[in-house]
């Protein structure tokens, strides 16, 4: 007999007005220009339906506008559904954005017993918790402090702290927790897969970390423009998600005429055919950048990223270095790679193009130029049984002496 039913999810559907309603005249409000109806609008989530079972820690991945931040209010209850009905057994406590969920005029101490109160718990039963959540958080000198004066990751450290060690049969987590050093998204991992494993809570995860996804969810369910297109096994939801989207050739080009500083186009130039490159060997790359206008001190940088879109190399250049983008104008910037020491597997780019003197990004792009490294004439007999063993090789010799 199977476990049971916790979420239970039918068709559900949202859909966003566009556009700023309060500054429409009101003349305009009750015209035809100014109705709701010609106003545009943007699905975000499609006649979603799927079921969660007790003590599963479900990923829920996507590229950004999915549907997946929509999904996880919903299921909260901070937003409701145009249509669709949504099933949950027990209590419930989400981290979704950094600022919800606390009162930003009551200290952290005040906040934690309140949040245990809206989840029906005794007094005593949070004092009994109360130690374990601030030890967890790490926040202890700020506790009597009003969480207004925290910094985004002292909230979120206690925030999950709270979420995770008081008494919910679900726990929802967002990408929210990126805000949080490594150590901490490290110690939160390890929490989420506790609750689940030795208490039975159910866990939603939302990240854009395919290792994460990877090493904590037993299940995972793939959005795609509001749709459910894929559940099922964790791996075969990460490779579903990690092909669709990535451009099946070596070379990116955009599309259409830009009228904003862009990537035109990107090659990776590998060392032999059908974008494939050996270790060992020099590695180059090429962007072909356009701007229509100038931009003070102009940056790029680019990721190359492995199956999971784990970050193994980031290379970058200023224009304080060299210059580009200083006049309108096509720029070809090449980097060279002279011994590229990536292990054997599949990879892509991540590309960066930003403003340093307005700290802004200008274009960001994912999964493009996809390319594989091969190990040449170094072979090894256990390729096939110690997969993804290893980031990188490095030059190496062995001394064995008899006694």
């Amino acid at each position: 007999m199977g476990k049971p039913i916790v979420i239970q999810a039918e068709k559900i559907s949202k859909t966003y007005q566009l556009g700023k309603q309060n500054s429409m005249s009101l003349r305009e409000l009750f015209s035809s220009k100014g109705s709701s109806n010609s106003r545009e609008t943007f699905q975000a989530l499609k006649e979603v339906s799927f079921e969660v079972e007790q003590g599963t820690v479900l990923g829920i991945v996507g590229r950004n506008g999915a549907g997946k931040s929509t999904l996880l209010k919903v299921l909260s209850r901070i937003t409701r559904p145009d249509t669709g009905h949504v099933s949950m057994t027990g209590r419930v406590s989400s981290i979704l954005e950094v600022g919800t969920g606390f009162h930003p005029e009551l200290s952290g101490r005040e906040n934690i017993y309140l949040n245990g109160t809206i989840l029906g718990m005794k007094r005593q039963e949070i004092k009994s918790r109360f130690d374990e959540i601030v030890a967890f958080s790490g926040v202890s000198r700020f506790i009597d402090t009003p969480v207004k004066y925290y910094s985004s990751g002292m909230y979120v450290r206690l925030a999950f702290a709270v979420a995770a060690h008081l008494e919910t049969e679900i726990l929802i987590i967002d990408e929210v927790l990126a805000v949080g050093d490594a150590e901490f998204q490290k110690k939160c991992l390890g929490k989420m897969g506790e609750v689940s494993r030795d208490q039975g809570r159910t866990v939603l995860f939302v990240s854009h970390n395919m290792s994460a996804v990877s090493g904590l969810c037993t299940k995972a369910m793939l959005l795609n423009s509001g749709q459910l297109e894929f559940t099922g096994d964790t791996s075969q939801v990460i490779q579903r998600y990690l092909q669709s989207g990535k451009s099946s050739e070596s070379v990116y080009r955009a599309s259409g005429k830009p009228d904003k500083p862009c990537l035109m186009e990107a090659k990776v130039l590998t060392s032999a055919p059908q974008a494939v490159t050996f270790n060992g060997q020099a590695l180059e790359l090429e962007f072909t950048l356009y701007t229509p206008h100038p931009v003070g001190a102009a940056s790029f940088s680019f990721q190359i990223v492995d199956e999971t879109e784990g970050k193994v190399v980031h290379a970058w250049v200023f224009d304080s270095e060299q210059a580009f983008f200083r006049k309108e104008g096509t720029y070809l910037l090449r980097c060279k790679i002279p011994h590229l020491r990536l292990y054997m597997g599949s990879y892509s780019l991540f590309t960066y193009l930003g403003s340093s003197r307005d700290k802004e990004l200008l274009e960001s792009l994912e999964g493009i130029c996809p390319f594989r490294v091969e190990m040449h004439d170094q072979f090894r007999e256990e390729y096939q049984w110690q997969p993804g063993s290893c980031k990188y090789t490095e030059t190496f010799s062995w001394e064995i002496s008899e006694l």
